[in-house]
């Protein structure tokens, strides 16, 4: 009984010091990529969050379209009527791919996204946001977006011939589709660190270890106090 009790103790000791962890690292800036100056206009992107995990929302600019053209071959449909934004997440690769809701996680690919497993890429289109939505906003140069689209772009894994690895793998409705990507997942690299990674490398300052979407929210109203909804 006194063994297990102090298995439990020590499981919840590390449980807090990894959320204490990613609060510290939320509000730390990261290090980022200078952004060029560009000429052209700003440009607002947007993020949403679930109970675990950001996913970026990308507006369906010329520019957008022309970055993701070559997953429109593989079924993306980028130029469906009505399309107007660009759905773009990263995640563990068995987790992501088999929990189209949380009645669906398993065991073993919870196992795996704490200890570690390959990566994808999910993409989806949306018409045009309904008004109200409590999303956050930021606003990028022109610059800043031309290299936060060549960071996403640069994190999908490509085949010989430079084209995207598609997944054989259903996704969860008739548009969005799964991507292989570049890095392992696990606890210290989440689909929220990713997050993170490309705001940086987009010349954005952003905390420097996010794993939790608490850490992402933090880390904006760190970082973009004036961010519009």
């Amino acid at each position: 009984m006194r063994l297990i009790r102090n298995i439990l103790l020590a499981l919840v000791a590390l449980v807090a010091a990894y959320l204490l962890a990613a609060v510290a690292g939320a509000l730390i800036p990261g290090p980022l990529q200078d952004a060029p100056e560009t000429a052209g206009p700003p440009v607002t992107i947007r993020l949403v969050s679930g109970p675990i995990h950001y996913d970026f929302l990308l507006p369906l600019t010329p520019e957008t379209r022309a970055a993701f053209a070559p997953l429109a071959r593989h079924g993306l449909p980028l130029d469906a009527p009505g399309a107007a934004w660009l759905i773009v997440g990263w995640g563990a690769r068995e987790f992501y791919t088999t929990t189209g809701s949380y009645a669906d996680l398993s065991a073993a690919a919870i196992w795996r996204s704490f200890t570690g497993d390959a990566s994808v890429l999910r993409v989806d289109v949306a018409g045009p946001l309904r008004a109200g939505l409590d999303l956050p906003a930021l606003a990028l140069t022109a610059g800043q977006y031309s290299q936060l689209l060549a960071a996403i772009s640069g994190s999908f894994r490509h085949d010989e011939t430079g084209a995207p690895i598609p997944l054989a793998t259903p996704g969860f409705g008739p548009t969005d589709r799964f991507f292989a990507a570049h890095g392992r997942f696990d606890i210290l690299r989440t689909c929220n660190t990713w997050v993170a990674a490309m705001l940086r490398a987009a010349g954005l300052r952003f905390g420097a270890w996010t794993p939790t979407p608490y850490a992402v929210t933090l880390s904006l109203a760190r970082f973009a106090p004036d961010t519009p909804r």
